[in-house]
């Protein structure tokens, strides 16, 4: 068993205002941690990989098919693989949470 604390992985910033952390890596899913700052975007992208959420501080704004949904603190979230989103931090706090991948998403900063 692997255990791995936040502190004890760097972050990196994705887009502008945008940080994230790879915190594990499994043969079927990851865990990502992220924060976004207020006035921050994550553009429109899809990915092949089933997406799920948890916030843990603040509110953020996901857009799906043209359509927004806030998605505040101790909510959860799943977005399928291949569906297009975007997200913005509209408020005056800082969002956090973690992000769980599967299959798998080997680099935090959206490289791979």
């Amino acid at each position: 068993m692997d255990v791995m604390s936040r502190s004890d992985r760097d972050l990196v910033d994705a887009v502008e205002g945008v940080s994230l952390g790879q915190l594990v890596v499994g043969e079927e899913m990851s865990v990502q941690y992220f924060r976004i700052e207020p006035g921050a975007e994550v553009p429109e992208h899809s990915h092949p990989h089933e997406q799920t959420g948890y916030v843990t501080a603040g509110v953020l704004t996901f857009v799906v098919d043209g359509e927004e949904r806030e998605v505040g603190v101790d909510d959860a979230y799943v977005i399928p693989g291949g569906e297009p989103h975007a997200a913005r931090n509209d408020g005056d706090d800082a969002v956090e949470g973690v992000d769980v991948f599967s299959p798998p998403r080997l680099n935090a900063d959206w490289s791979e």
